[in-house]
């Protein structure tokens, strides 16, 4: 009996350790998505830098995936994947100068407890921009079906 309950106190502890590690990542995973975001406002970032910056964003806030949440391991596996990594890429593509500005004002912007940044137009070029690739592919799934 006390070696079942030793076992499950382990599990437990290795699972309040893993929650606890999942927290952490997101939440830096969180400040790193603030970093880009006061990092697109600086003249010094390079276009190829901005371009991957909007691209992360962009597959962020889509409602469509690479691959559909539906598959039952990839759906998911391509989010936890794909989006950190693009995330990681453009972090270290950033000057270090603007890396640093930019995360300065992250630092600031939580310490202040600002509200949430929300840009109704950063939705509206997402879902216009989806919009404008289903019109543009429209002729050719028309021509399939």
């Amino acid at each position: 009996m006390i070696r079942i309950r030793k076992g499950v106190q382990r599990g437990w502890s290795f699972m309040s350790q893993l929650i606890a590690r999942v927290r952490q990542a997101a939440c830096a995973l969180k400040h790193d998505g603030l970093t880009l975001w006061y990092a697109l406002g600086y003249h010094a970032t390079p276009w190829w830098v901005r371009a991957l910056i909007v691209l992360v964003v962009g597959y962020a806030l889509s409602p469509i995936d690479l691959i559909p949440d539906f598959i039952p391991v990839l759906g998911l596996l391509d989010d936890l994947i794909l989006l950190p990594g693009l995330i990681w890429l453009a972090l270290r593509l950033l000057p270090a100068p603007v890396k640093a500005a930019a995360s300065a004002r992250r630092e600031a912007h939580l310490a202040a407890q600002q509200p949430k940044v929300r840009l109704r137009w950063a939705g509206a070029l997402v879902i216009g921009v989806w919009a404008l690739a289903l019109v543009l592919l429209w002729p050719l799934f028309k021509r399939w079906a």
